[in-house]
């Protein structure tokens, strides 16, 4: 028994790394393919790059181990099956449930990193990558200009080159239009001939013209006298331009809001006792706002008819409060006194609105926090049923090759994440619990997976069905 509790532990982990390579490798392509016209042209230091996908990769641990898991699964214990290892493991009196124990270990093993990597890990990943691309886009793409197009990405600047000679930074045939102070008095460079000279900074560089002229209209001295029209030639003309905009800056990375996906777990957890705090509070307050609006709206119209009311009222006996006010009015009094009573209660229902608004916001709040937190949890205890779902149909699909196991694996993966986005978008709309919407994938593959564990722990498939054999005691 022993031995073959190594040979499991030992074949276990060959495919669960093959595979968990493999689909971070693929999703690493998949994210470069997306993003990639976000990073290039912008002039990114290699490192930061690493880094942007270095924070992504977090992401991609949640999607591939769990899959992993799956596809390990089904591949050892299909192998199993498929060599006859399985009948001789079952004729020696070997039940599934003992020769699964060391693959469910390392099932929950990974369950437990997973648990630690989505509440710790995952967080500050997504935070920082979060950071890191406000700062990437609010990088300009870098100073390049091309032969026959206007560069307009300067400030104030736009600049037409015809010819630029390959891998030098000599330029023909400039014209700069400068607007720097306004298009009315822009001004208009031209040269037979140019340079560009980077400065050692890096935040500026210097476009040196030969042989060329500037024209440009300079404001009148005094109000009386018109606009003056400058035409200059020269044989040099140096013009610095700022490239401050083309560096990237790094922003503090623990500087920022942190959404729900970006928070840990503990912080979420705090934050939605808060907002049970502010909740509770609320409904107190709707509660007495609620009691006080008929109140309020009858000590107003009695205060209003004060005054008008016949001295002696309180010998009347009337039916209700409302008819003892107004007794004793003429019709413009009963209006007077009406409309103070409708304003009253319209500024009561106005507050209850507002109340209740935000008694409803505070609870979307609440449960999108608890969302992100049972999908958390849900997630990595996913690994555990991927093992008790593929362990079991790995040994049932026998003699399918690696076609039919990833097919497998991807059918049942897909489902289960469908149905968590889906309980997810459901449970952020107020329609399911938080906690039903994130464990009802869960839940259906647990039962799956129990209902595959005793189809091949009884050998179900050797028996006649049920319906057939319904049938034949019924037919005696």
């Amino acid at each position: 028994m022993k031995r073959l509790h190594r040979l499991i532990l030992r074949m276990l982990p060959g495919p669960f790394f093959g595979w968990l390579g493999l689909l971070m490798f693929l999703l690493v392509m998949q994210f470069l393919i997306r993003y990639l016209p976000d990073l290039a042209g912008k002039g990114l230091p290699p490192g930061v790059i690493v880094e942007l996908i270095a924070y992504n990769l977090a992401y991609m641990v949640v999607l591939a181990v769990p899959m992993s898991v799956l596809l390990a699964a089904l591949m050892t214990f299909g192998r199993l099956a498929e060599t006859n290892a399985y009948a001789v493991i079952k004729n020696a009196g070997i039940s599934l449930p003992q020769l699964l124990w060391p693959a469910a270990l390392i099932a929950l093993m990974l369950t437990g990193g997973m648990w630690y990597f989505n509440n710790e890990v995952l967080p500050e990943a997504n935070f920082r990558a979060r950071n890191l691309w406000q700062d990437i886009r609010r990088k300009q793409p870098g100073f390049e200009l091309q032969a026959g197009v206007f560069y307009d990405g300067l400030k104030g600047y736009s600049i037409l080159v015809q010819h630029i000679p390959p891998g030098s930074n000599e330029l023909e045939d400039v014209i700069v239009y400068d607007y720097t102070e306004g298009a009315r008095r822009r001004t208009v460079v031209k040269a037979a001939h140019g340079r560009i000279i980077p400065a050692p900074s890096g935040t500026s560089v210097d476009l040196v013209l030969e042989d060329g002229e500037m024209h440009r209209l300079l404001e009148a001295p005094s109000m009386v006298d018109e606009d003056r029209y400058e035409w200059l030639a020269f044989a040099r003309h140096r013009l610095r331009l700022d490239l401050s905009d083309f560096v990237f800056e790094r922003s503090d990375p623990n500087d920022g809001f942190r959404s729900d996906r970006t928070m840990r777990t503990a912080e979420m957890i705090r934050h939605v006792d808060s907002l049970e705090q502010t909740l509770a509070a609320q409904r107190r307050t709707l509660m007495t706002l609620s009691l006080r609006l008929a109140a309020d709206s009858l000590l107003a119209a009695e205060r209003d008819a004060e005054p008008l009311l016949p001295r002696h009222r309180d010998a009347l006996v009337v039916s209700n409060p409302a008819s003892f006010v107004l007794a004793g009015l003429d019709e413009v009094q009963y209006e007077q006194v009406y409309a103070s009573a409708m304003q009253q209660a319209r500024n009561s229902r106005a507050e209850i609105d507002n109340t209740r608004r935000s008694l409803q916001w505070a609870a979307q709040r609440a449960d999108r926090y608890r969302v992100e937190i049972h999908k958390k949890y849900s997630i990595a205890v996913a690994c555990l049923i991927f093992m008790l779902i593929g362990a079991p149909l790995g040994l049932s699909i026998r003699r399918g090759g690696l076609g039919t196991v990833g097919a497998l694996a991807v059918g049942i993966f897909l489902f289960y994440w469908i149905t968590l986005v889906q309980g997810e978008k459901l449970a952020d709309r107020g329609l399911l619990t938080p906690w039903v919407g994130m464990w009802a994938a869960n839940i259906v593959m647990a039962l799956v997976g129990l209902w595959l564990l005793l189809y091949v722990t009884l050998d179900l498939h050797a028996t006649p069905p049920l319906r057939r054999r319904l049938f034949g005691k019924a037919d005696k």
